[in-house]
């Protein structure tokens, strides 16, 4: 039964990591138009449990984007300079939505993998009854 508990532990591990990541993606769209928002990333760490022989994942520390602000002419708008111009967010839209799609897929991948370990697990107990 180890096997079919590590195979659930890897991929729920996946599933909170994909999670996750679909939160930061999320509030990256919700603040596109955010005046001085930075781009949210989170990388993924490698995560050895007490077993050796498997490997999870787990989310690291929420980064800041560093790349350059856009600079939006606008000189009715309250933050803008003497030149009219402010900074808006560094959040590409088309990028976010690739990146959920990516990640929604995954999680989906995840899920399945979940459910066909739980059902071989369920399958094995009725072999055992008999």
């Amino acid at each position: 039964m180890s096997d079919f508990n590590d195979s659930l532990s890897v991929s729920s591990s996946g599933l909170r990591a994909q999670s996750m990541r679909l939160r930061i993606l999320s509030e990256n769209i919700a603040n596109t138009d955010t005046p001085g928002y930075r781009r949210k990333t989170i990388p993924f760490e490698l995560d050895r449990s007490a077993n050796d022989d498997v490997q999870t994942i787990s989310t690291g520390r929420v980064n800041l984007d560093q790349s350059e602000l856009t600079e939006i002419f606008d000189p009715s708008h309250p933050m803008a300079n003497a030149d009219g111009v402010y900074e808006g967010s560094n959040v590409n839209v088309i990028i976010e939505i690739a990146d959920s799609r990516e990640a929604q897929r995954s999680y989906e991948a995840n899920l399945k993998m979940f459910d066909q370990a739980r059902q071989m697990s369920t399958s094995l107990m009725e072999l055992l009854r008999r």
